[in-house]
């Protein structure tokens, strides 16, 4: 039924991760002089410069909705304390329709207070430069830790279609999610992985 939906939740074990913040930096974004290109019938306007390193706490893949041509997967991502074990082990974190959903888990109260959670996570919508980041980001598991490097778009078809980005990490509901086109994507399983490489 889900594949009817055109979406699919991408099952698999999570990667694990030791205790504390794993993530200490916030994501960078930089105004830019607006930048367009095209891919087919999409018209894409960047709208800021945008790199992220962040803890995957959802994977969502897309297959048959309107946007799943340009965008595959979301990515619900946490930094600060959004990467931290301990307090994920008190929210439950689910994807649906691409939005993310977070709430305590059952017998627990939120770990830290909600505009914290609002401000430290966030769904976004990846849009791949190429075959080879698709694959990459397709292959991002649930636990692990992502660099994505690329742009905050806006996406127009010529009948009238418009998707754009959020441009605040502060904001909730319809539009507040990033509409990233990924340029660079690197994963890692753990942090002792990504201290050896």
């Amino acid at each position: 039924m889900a594949v009817l939906l055109g979406v699919w939740i991408y099952i698999n074990s999570d990667v694990p991760q030791p205790p504390g913040v794993l993530v200490t930096g916030d994501p960078q974004q930089t105004g830019i002089v607006e930048r367009h290109w095209a891919r087919g019938d999409a018209h894409f306007t960047a709208l800021a410069q945008f790199d992220i390193r962040a803890r995957v706490l959802s994977a969502s893949h897309y297959t048959f909705d309107q946007q799943a041509d340009l965008s595959p997967v979301d990515l619900a991502l946490g930094w600060g304390r959004m990467s931290d074990t301990d307090v994920l082990a008190g929210i439950k974190i689910t994807q649906s329709g691409r939005f993310y959903f977070w709430g305590p888990r059952m017998g627990h109260t939120l770990p830290i207070s909600r505009p914290e959670i609002i401000s430290h996570s966030a769904n976004m919508h990846m849009i791949p430069a190429n075959d080879e980041v698709k694959k990459t980001l397709l292959a991002v598991k649930t636990g692990e830790l992502v660099t994505i490097a690329g742009f905050l778009v806006e996406v127009k078809r010529p009948n009238g279609w418009k998707w754009r980005t959020s441009l605040t990490r502060t904001d909730t509901g319809g539009g507040a999610c990033e509409l990233v086109w990924v340029e660079r994507v690197s994963h890692y399983g753990t942090v002792m992985q990504q201290a050896s490489r």
